[in-house]
Parts: C-alpha cells; sequence; structure tokens
C-alpha cells in the first residue's frame, strides 16, 4: 500500500477564518456533495472545484475523494488529511483570536490592518500595497475590481469571476494590492499620457545595471513602490515621476 504524502500543514493554512477555500472544504464534509458546498458558499461549481485543487496542491496531498451518493449530486468526502486540516485550522484560528485580543487590550496599532497583516505574506513580488476595495464591476468571464489607496488613488485589478468569488471581494473589504517591479513602468510626470493605473509619487533612488534603470519611489499616499524607467537616464532623485502598470499585473491578495 502506498503512503500518502506528508500533509503541508503551514502551507494549507496561510488563511484567515473568513478564506472561501476553507468555508467551501468544511462544507463537503458536511454535505458530501461538491456541488451543495459551492451553493452553500454562495461560488460557482468551477471555483469550488478551484478551491480544492489549490489547498490540495499546498498540502501537498489529495483533501477531497470521490464518494458514492451524496446531497445535491457530486458525490465527494474529506480524505484523512482534509480531516486533520480543518482540525489545525480551528485550532490555529482560536489561538490567533486570543493573540489579537491580547494585543487589542495593549493598544497600539490596529493588529488587523492589512498593512501588518501583509508582514506575514512572503512572496516575489516586491510591491505590496494595503488598500481598499472600492468597486467590483464583472464583464464576461473578468472581473475588474477598483481598489482605493489610503490617499483615495485607484488601482484596477482584471481578475477571474473564479478568483473574485474565492477572495469574496466586496466594496469596503481591506486587501492587498501585488504586483512585480518588472511590470512597473516609471516616467516623467511630465511626460506620462494619461492612462488607467497612473500612480504619482517622487523619485527616491535610481539603480542602473545592463542598461535597465531601477526606480524607488514614494507615491504620493506615502507608500513605497519600485518599478524600471522607460526613459534610462531622463529620472533623477527628487523628481516627480508617474508609475504605470496593467490591470492584469495586479494581484489582490487578502491580509491575514
Amino acid at each position: 500500500m502506498n503512503e500518502s504524502p506528508p500533509l503541508q500543514l503551514e502551507a494549507a493554512l496561510g488563511h484567515d477564518a473568513t478564506d472561501k477555500r476553507i468555508d467551501v472544504l468544511r462544507r463537503i464534509g458536511r454535505a458530501g456533495s461538491i456541488s451543495e458546498a459551492a451553493r452553500g458558499a454562495g461560488i460557482s461549481y468551477k471555483a469550488a472545484w478551484q478551491a480544492i485543487e489549490t489547498l490540495g496542491n499546498l498540502a501537498g496531498t489529495p483533501l477531497v475523494e470521490k464518494a458514492v451518493g451524496g446531497s445535491g449530486g457530486g458525490g465527494a468526502q474529506l480524505t484523512a488529511a482534509g480531516h486533520r486540516l480543518l482540525r489545525a485550522f480551528d485550532l490555529l484560528a482560536a489561538a490567533r483570536l486570543e493573540v489579537l485580543s491580547q494585543l487589542d487590550k495593549e493598544g497600539g496599532a490596529n493588529p488587523l490592518s492589512p498593512g501588518l497583516a501583509g508582514l506575514g505574506l512572503r512572496t516575489s513580488m516586491r510591491n505590496q500595497l494595503p488598500c481598499v476595495v472600492a468597486d467590483v464591476s464583472h464583464s464576461g468571464p473578468a472581473v475588474r475590481v477598483e481598489l482605493a489607496l489610503s490617499d483615495g488613488t485607484r488601482l484596477a485589478s482584471r481578475i477571474t469571476q473564479e478568483s473574485a468569488q474565492l477572495l469574496d471581494l466586496e466594496k469596503g473589504k481591506a486587501v492587498l494590492a501585488l504586483c512585480k517591479a518588472t511590470a512597473v513602468k516609471v516616467r516623467d510626470a511630465g511626460t506620462a499620457a494619461h492612462a488607467a493605473n497612473m500612480l504619482r509619487g517622487q523619485v527616491v533612488r535610481t539603480s542602473e545595471d545592463a542598461g535597465a534603470a531601477e526606480v524607488s519611489l514614494t507615491l504620493d499616499c506615502g507608500l513605497s513602490m519600485v518599478g524600471f524607467a522607460v526613459d534610462t537616464g531622463r529620472l533623477s532623485v527628487g523628481q516627480a515621476c508617474v508609475a504605470q502598470l496593467d490591470e492584469s499585473s495586479v494581484v489582490i491578495a487578502l491580509p491575514g
């Protein structure tokens, strides 16, 4: 008999209590049906499968298996690893609430703010901007999400319907906008043509390597950002500039 691969708890549990993927897994355990779990969670069947597959990849082992029967069709049941994951999640969620409650009693910064929660996020994306969902609009298979930075500046992201459902995006929700430095084009503020996703700021540092000029800037809202100059040599420290990026380059993450 082949042994199941070890359950990667640390990777699979990098989510907060409102994560739709955990909700879907829990509902499958109760209903014995993926389609029923999807309906209960308020997402599509396709999004439910995406949730299962993502968590399974992170855990390093299958969390759901086919089963005979099940209410609502699509019979399925949790594997032993799936049950262990939910148990571990509940224990960690309780411990997390206890820690946050203690921090709240001690006063100081809001422990639930997206900026502080993002400290636990490890990614190759150097730009991580705390913001709030300002608007969500649907267009075919895609969803356009407008995000507001602290000074009201708007930043748009284009994601799939399934991703929007699993993130449970709604107006006023605190999120993190992520993007690679290589996706950010930095221009002189005086020469930049008006376009979507224009973030104004000031150059604080430049470095050139192999003909590519990396630019560090401070946005008008006070956040830092890194990108690459479109015209090498035309930007200098203290100069007003504009950072531009495509909507499809903006990744949305939930703090927690």
